[in-house]
């Protein structure tokens, strides 16, 4: 479900730029590094290379300019896979539970700022992707953490806007 990418004046004659597009994949934190016995570092979640993968694979499949090279406003809405425990039993086992909670806030899927780091990084040049040119550029950053409905795949919903 890959938007492509849309240009509309503003008042300055600017061009504004704004891309969406939706992951799909397991959103995983980015936490600390761990030294190899060779003096090289990698990621101590081994979550974290196969989300960049999904991120790089649908932003190509979404965007083929120019990475993005001015500041940028970026939202993402997180899409963690439900626990089994927020389903009902025997007939009921497709239902939500009345009392399941609409918003992640276990421990288990990590801080929104870890998540959020791993996002920003498979989106940049430096790591592979191909939306902007480095991380620093995003300087306005709205993130939500929220468990899938019914039938709803897990993965990210990423927002691009310049200004």
């Amino acid at each position: 479900m890959a938007s492509g990418l849309g240009k509309v004046s503003s008042k300055t004659g600017n061009i504004l730029k704004k891309l969406e597009f939706r992951v799909v994949g397991l959103p995983a934190p980015q936490g600390s590094k761990t030294l190899t016995r060779y003096g090289a570092l990698m990621e101590s979640s081994k979550k974290v290379k196969p989300w960049r993968q999904d991120i790089i694979h649908a932003a190509l499949e979404a965007y083929s300019g120019k990475p993005f090279d001015e500041p940028v406003c970026v939202s993402v809405e997180f899409i963690f896979p439900r626990p089994k425990g927020h389903y009902g039993t025997g007939r009921n086992s497709q239902k939500l539970k009345h009392s399941a909670p609409r918003y992640c806030t276990s421990k288990s899927n990590g801080d929104i700022d870890k998540v959020v780091r791993s996002t920003l990084d498979a989106l940049s040049l430096t790591s592979g992707g191909c939306i902007l040119t480095d991380d620093s550029l995003v300087v306005c950053l709205q993130a939500l953490k929220r468990y899938a409905d019914v039938y709803e795949l897990a993965g990210a919903k990423i927002n691009i806007k310049t200004f």
